[in-house]
């Protein structure tokens, strides 16, 4: 018997142009925070930048590495560590993709998240893809 493995994504159309979009995703502050105490240091502008996103007094760490930028159409960080204090792997975020791909549908400019390894079968699934929606439906407001 075959499983298969879906990754956690959540689309959205917005008004604002991809690249307006693109520069709003690229200041991470402006998009992942305001939900839980965040602290977010470093860059994200070009490859290889790195930036710690921490959360909740010590329960979420993490790093991330940028490994894809295409300006107005992708992007894509890599976890290069993590510690989720609440799970009993707590770096079962490690080596996972966090992305971010922009495009035009209908006069729309459509912005399609995916964290690629954040899957039903992994312990954070649940809590992790509740925290992204709080997230990801915050930043389509802001996009509105």
């Amino acid at each position: 018997m075959e499983t298969t493995t879906k990754n956690f994504t959540y689309s959205f159309t917005s008004s604002k142009t991809p690249e307006e979009i693109f520069e709003i995703l690229q200041h991470i502050e402006q998009w992942w925070s305001g939900q839980y105490e965040e602290t977010i240091k470093g860059e994200s502008r070009k490859i290889n930048d790195e930036f710690t996103f921490n959360a909740g007094g010590g329960v979420h760490y993490s790093k991330q590495k940028l490994v894809a930028l295409i300006p107005g159409k992708r992007i894509v960080w890599l976890v290069t560590d993590s510690k989720l204090s609440f799970l009993n792997d707590t770096g079962e975020w490690i080596g996972t993709k966090i992305s971010f791909d922009i495009s035009t549908e209908d006069n729309k400019t459509k912005v399609s998240f995916t964290h690629d390894g954040l899957v039903p079968e992994i312990e954070c699934y649940n809590s992790c893809s509740g925290g992204w929606m709080l997230y990801l439906q915050q930043l389509k407001k802001k996009l509105a």
